[in-house]
């Protein structure tokens, strides 16, 4: 068997369904695969980039997707690349129709449904929450967005306000003169966001949380220090090869539609 094998998860949903199929597929084997989820797939540039990082490697492709002109296009691409697929839910469905002749409805996210507006949203904030301020590094492949940045770049608002959006989001904190988790360079680099700001915004914003928290002024809030450690993130998110989204004087919600619109272009 060839090591190293990826399999490729591509959904107009979350992608769990075909992640779980993967998975209790992956269980009867040896540790030798790796899988990637692409979730909510709605064009088909999306699958061209997939595609792109599949054709590359030894890989295959565990896909639910419901509209018709996605599913076609991935089999085509698919095959022309000779890249081994499976079509989840499809047989399943044909079968159903055939049985019950009448013609599915075809909505994406449709086994959800009934849930997925509320569990959808408790299981993103719990994962918010795992995976604040750096936590559980080791797992953070499992994250869609990853945000990075100096500490009071709003990294953990921005993680909550995506995560009640249905999102799978992690934050890790650039600290200057520590080297970045590793991690963080074993996962596509279109899934991690860095957050830039303005270096006086920033030592207002810290100033302002050492006296909500009664601390006198120190480094933290000083402007050479701040400097330095915006110019050590951005070195590091270049290094990365991330998107670096300037966050001055944004709110939060603009902020999360830069990175959503991002992440729906390249993901």
């Amino acid at each position: 068997m060839v090591a190293g094998t990826t399999i490729y998860v591509l959904s107009d949903s979350l992608g769990d369904t075909a992640e779980q199929v993967a998975k209790a597929a992956v269980s009867q084997f040896s540790d030798n695969f790796k899988i990637v989820k692409w979730s909510k797939i709605t064009n088909i540039e999306q699958i061209k980039a997939a595609i792109d990082k599949a054709k590359n490697g030894h890989s295959v492709m565990f896909y639910t997707l419901v509209a018709p002109e996605l599913s076609k296009f991935l089999k085509s691409k698919a095959d022309e690349f000779r890249i081994p697929r499976l079509d989840v839910l499809g047989p399943a469905i044909r079968t159903l129709e055939e049985v019950s002749e009448v013609s599915p409805e075809l909505k994406p996210g449709a086994s959800r449904q009934m849930t997925r507006g509320y569990f959808q949203k408790i299981e993103a904030l719990n994962f918010a929450v795992k995976h604040d301020d750096g936590r559980n590094i080791n797992d953070i492949k499992e994250a869609e967005i990853v945000l990075l940045g100096v500490s009071r770049t709003s990294k953990t608002p921005l993680s909550v306000y995506l995560a009640y959006r249905g999102w799978k989001v992690a934050n890790v904190p650039l600290i200057y003169g520590i080297e970045p988790p590793k991690q963080l360079f074993d996962i596509f680099p279109e899934k991690i966001v860095g957050l830039d700001i303005g270096v006086d915004l920033l030592r207002v914003i810290r100033e302002q949380r050492l006296e909500s928290v009664g601390s006198p002024r120190n480094g933290y809030a000083n402007t050479s220090y701040i400097s330095k450690e915006l110019d050590y993130a951005r070195s590091v998110m270049k290094k990365i090869g991330c998107r670096i989204i300037d966050n001055t004087h944004k709110a939060i919600e603009e902020t999360a539609s830069e990175i959503l619109k991002y992440y729906n272009n390249h993901i």
